[in-house]
């Protein structure tokens, strides 16, 4: 995947256009203001399997990205690209999901432990993997962008590595906060 998808010097502002855009869909899901009849009406069932599927997306996107990481210190870019394509893919339908539950029940799910667990446990570890969700976005399409808009040559004369090396840490640790507050809310309460 030699070829150019995306010009060379708008790789910046299609990064800050596309998180703006990400972050406003995400926001206004997350803030109620979009209505529930925006979606289809999905089963109980439905609803209730989300999470279940969204914690195996979020162990198999730890994986991939691990491989990713993993194959581009040994040299293996294609394998380093599709593992790194097959998280962004993950990640997406992660939050697809993620978003349509949350609009569809109208509002996040209560956390069914105590209120000392909640407050102090619970709700700190939420914030943290939400924060770094937010913060890895436009990472994550920079990175994409870098390399989508290069030749793999080109790459190393880009910010691709430094920024990806970062993105990926803050990226696995999200996935596995998430994890965490999925053991919490739905396992251990």
């Amino acid at each position: 995947m030699d070829t150019e998808f995306v010009p060379r010097e708008r790789v910046r502002l299609l990064t800050a256009v596309l998180s703006v855009v990400s972050l406003a869909v995400v926001f206004s899901a997350a803030g109620g203001r979009v209505p529930q009849s925006a979606v289809p009406a999905p089963s109980a069932w439905v609803l209730d399997l989300i999470p279940h599927v969204n914690v195996a997306l979020s162990a198999t996107a730890i994986v991939t990205i691990t491989i990713g990481w993993r194959a581009i210190r040994r040299g293996a870019v294609v394998t380093h690209r599709r593992a790194m394509l097959g998280s962004f893919a993950l990640f997406v339908t992660f939050l697809g999901l993620y978003l349509y539950r949350l609009v569809a029940i109208g509002g996040p799910a209560s956390f069914p432990g105590p209120e000392r667990v909640y407050l102090y446990v619970y709700l700190p570890i939420l914030a943290i993997h939400i924060f770094l969700a937010v913060v890895c976005i436009p990472l994550l399409y920079y990175v994409l962008l870098l390399a989508l808009s290069r030749p793999i040559v080109a790459l190393r004369r880009t910010a691709h590595a430094r920024i990806g090396r970062f993105a990926a840490t803050l990226w696995l640790i999200s996935f596995s906060l998430g994890i965490v507050v999925y053991l919490l809310g739905y396992v251990i309460y």
